[in-house]
């Protein structure tokens, strides 16, 4: 029973941390943390926790894999000059620069490693959370391509670091060099591939409901032939996500992508949650060996700590500098006016620094250590001291620093939406006459469907901001009437079923239909 109980003690700190973070003014990631903490006290849940291969195993495919389909590629190859810099050279920079300074304080050469591999990516989910919007489009689709990539290093990182604190592999210049290009080039190969393939396979799926299941097993899948092929299974979720995110619009139903949206929507938010409610529920245990006093593998706990929060400032100082060196030496380097365009300001730069939290990947990275390993205690304690303090001090400092950066407002989205748009409905009313010969369609409808493709272009032309425009005054009526006739045929229904004059079933189909027009008319009003 008790991992049922351990579940549903999950789920319910997930739904109230979602509940309470916003009325109390904290970060949701950190109060997960707290009510994870706050779990301990329940004694079945003291030490509970999920094995170390289970963590990167359930948790990283499928959270990178919603990630990697929900990034703008284009933005990707716009800046991916940083992007691969931040994702790789820093990653390992911050890696050896924490590994370092942990050692510097009496740290093993290994747990100093595994800390600075957990440590070192940045999550752009955490970023997200406590962003609440307010960070530039540039940076959060940055921040979002970078701990894509970086995940991938970190865990190529991890795993040198592993093996050389085991003793499993002798590590060298030229092995490392190797490992990381065979990872990275045998990753994003068999992600490219896996992802043809399975789509190869949607395209001949019309259930919805198989569909969506393939979905799901699609990040298992790239997962597990990146491990097969002893490559980087990050990269291969990664690269998969990424290739099926341009190619899927076309190859899937709208209402298999209905599915698909709300299935992973739900499934991500859930997953992240429970992993920083794990992390709590890890910190007692991990203090508790610390305070054991593990003399002849350990660290005393004010030496520990110490270690955490120099770690702590390592990695800040560490993305800073690089961020700072690193745009200075291309603006040298590279003079053309394509490049001048791209350039950014120091004060962004020490936004994108506070905004590079960890999160997720780093938990799951720690959380993945062998219960055997002797140093596994500092090791989790470190990282989730690091993600507990990058959630709560700059988490809190991010609005501000936002606003100090004095970063543009970017409307290219805005003007991009309604460009699609406008082109959508000039080029599918120019098709309407020949559309409807094809199908045979009777006058009437024809001039119906006409005179509200007429009505909508003239609200898009006009601009959704100009209220008093009768065409934009016409088109938000409609969509409101609409609304509140869905509405009222709804609850007519649920009469006819309480009166026992339909069956349930009716109910739920019909509903289904209600719900499908509603949706679409609700996000027709948002993005307006």
């Amino acid at each position: 029973m008790l991992g049922l109980e351990l579940v549903v003690a999950l789920g319910a700190a997930v739904v109230v941390g979602s509940l309470l973070a916003p009325r109390i003014s904290i970060t949701q990631p950190l109060l997960l943390v707290l009510l994870g903490l706050a779990l301990t006290l329940v004694p079945e849940f003291r030490g509970v926790g999920l094995p170390p291969e289970t963590v990167l195993l359930l948790f990283l495919p499928p959270l990178l894999y919603w990630e990697s389909l929900t990034t703008s590629l284009r933005e990707i190859r716009r800046f991916i000059r940083g992007i691969i810099l931040s994702g790789t050279l820093l990653v390992v920079i911050t890696a050896g620069t924490v590994a370092a300074v942990a050692h510097a304080l009496g740290m093993d050469w290994g747990p100093a490693w595994i800390i600075g591999a957990a440590v070192a990516p940045t999550d752009a989910t955490a970023v997200a959370a406590i962003a609440h919007g307010l960070l530039p489009r540039r940076q959060m689709t940055v921040l979002h391509a970078e701990s894509l990539i970086n995940d991938g290093t970190a865990l190529v990182v991890y795993g040198v670091a592993v093996g050389f604190a085991t003793g499993s592999v002798d590590i060298s210049p030229l092995m490392v060099t190797g490992e990381f290009l065979y990872s990275f080039v045998g990753g994003v190969t068999v992600g490219v591939a896996l992802a043809w393939a399975m789509l190869w396979v949607r395209r001949r799926i019309e259930n919805p409901l198989a569909g969506n299941a393939a979905t799901l097993l699609t990040p298992f899948v790239a997962y597990l032939g990146g491990e097969l092929v002893h490559a980087s299974a990050v990269l291969a979720v990664v690269s998969c996500g990424l290739y099926i995110s341009q190619a899927a619009p076309l190859a899937v139903s709208a209402y298999t992508r209905q599915q698909t949206v709300a299935v992973w929507g739900i499934g991500s938010y859930l997953l992240n949650g429970a992993l920083f409610v794990l992390v709590g529920l890890a910190l007692p245990s991990a203090l508790g060996g610390i305070v054991a006093g593990q003399a002849e593998h350990g660290q005393p706990l004010g030496s520990v700590l110490l270690v955490a929060a120099a770690v702590y400032g390592t990695i800040l100082v560490t993305r800073l500098a690089v961020l700072v060196v690193s745009a200075y030496v291309i603006r040298a380097v590279d003079r053309r006016p394509h490049q001048r365009k791209l350039r950014t300001t120091n004060r962004a730069r020490v936004m994108s620094t506070t905004a590079g939290v960890r999160g997720a990947v780093s938990l799951a990275v720690a959380l993945a250590v062998p219960q055997d390993y002797p140093a596994r205690d500092a090791i989790v304690f470190v990282t989730a001291f690091v993600v507990v303090a990058s959630l709560a001090l700059q988490g809190s400092a991010l609005p501000r620093v936002i606003r100090w950066s004095r970063i543009p407002e970017d409307t290219k989205v805005t003007e991009e939406l309604l460009l699609a748009k406008r082109t959508a409905i000039e080029e599918a009313f120019k098709a309407l006459p020949d559309l409807a010969r094809e199908i045979n369609v009777d006058d009437e409808v024809l001039e119906r469907i006409h005179h509200e493709y007429d009505e909508h272009l003239a609200a898009i032309t006009a601009g959704f901001d100009d209220e008093d425009h009768p065409a934009v005054a016409r088109t938000r009526q409609y969509a409101r009437l609409r609304l509140a006739l869905i509405g009222h045929k709804r609850a007519t229904v649920v009469r006819l079923r309480d009166e026992k004059t339909i069956d349930d079933t009716v109910l739920r189909t019909i509903e289904g239909e209600l719900d499908a027009e509603e949706v679409r008319l609700a996000r027709q009003q948002e993005t307006e």
